[in-house]
């Protein structure tokens, strides 16, 4: 599983998240389904309703059965097919993007590649959602494929075993080092050029950098990083708006007001506020 640091880095990185579905339906193979070696640039996620059939990924073979799950990441080689004189796979299926930061997500994370759907009646509904918004021509159809798509990822991810690819793995560190640089300095003064020398960059690198990976520019990230610092403090402690600009870096109240209005629409003391009359 994940450790503590690369989910709060993995976190970061999901703020930005893009999601693209180039294709779905639900098909029941022909005989001469099949594909030798292929490398395709989106991932494949399908829910076998029936048939027999198999998927092969690098050198691992996989035979999935009806009521599983199975994802093939992108760029991976790939090669399927269906098994002589018996019934080929009756399944929903669709082909996405979902990239995080500078990658697809499954670039970041290896997990198991077919799984046991433990919710057959929850997983064709959202599946049968998908392919009837995928077939409509309007706004709010492609939002909710979206949605739906993003329900199934959490679903496949929810109750297996995930974690940082070998070969991402000091990415996920560099990112890691320059959050914690923020979130043990968000009390003082926090510049580019300190954030690239945590992580021995050129400041004019770093800036691209961090845009490509967390989707905003460093400083962006600072102030999103102090109005949840804020937002944390104001709902769960009874410290003074002054002593809450303190710690979040504002030495000036009414410049601390001003920030925090533009980033909630609403004083800290009417943040405050509303929380507690919800609550």
């Amino acid at each position: 599983m994940l450790f503590q640091d690369e989910q709060q880095t993995l976190s970061d990185l999901l703020q930005s998240v893009q999601l693209q579905i180039h294709a779905a339906d639900y098909t029941q193979v022909s005989d001469e389904w099949g594909e030798e070696g292929s490398l395709p640039p989106y991932n494949k996620l399908y829910y076998i309703c029936g048939g027999e059939g198999w998927i092969r990924i690098g050198d691992t073979e996989y035979a999935p059965k009806a009521g599983q799950l199975f994802v093939a990441p992108a760029h991976s080689p790939i090669s399927f097919g269906t098994v002589g004189g018996r019934r080929p796979f009756l399944k929903y299926w669709c082909h996405f993007s979902i990239t995080a930061g500078p990658f697809d997500l499954f670039q970041w994370i290896g997990m198991p590649l077919c799984i046991n759907a433990r919710d057959s009646d929850r997983i064709t509904a959202l599946f049968q959602a998908m392919v009837e918004c995928k077939s409509q021509q309007t706004i709010a159809s492609r939002l909710r494929e979206k949605a739906v798509l993003l329900e199934l990822v959490a679903f496949y991810l929810e109750d297996v075993p995930v974690r940082v690819l070998q070969h991402r793995s000091e990415e996920i560190s560099r990112l890691h080092i320059i959050q914690q640089y923020v979130a043990s300095h968000l009390g003082a003064s926090i510049t580019v050029e300190h954030m690239a020398e945590a992580v021995h960059l050129h400041p004019n690198y770093f800036i691209a950098y961090f845009k490509k990976h967390l989707g905003v520019p460093p400083m962006k990230y600072v102030n999103l990083k102090r109005a949840e610092r804020a937002k944390l403090l104001l709902t769960t402690t009874s410290l003074s708006i002054k002593e809450i600009a303190d710690q979040t870096g504002f030495q000036d109240t009414s410049h601390f007001t001003k920030f925090f209005r533009k980033e909630t629409s609403l004083s800290p003391t009417e943040y405050r506020a509303a929380y507690h009359r919800m609550h």
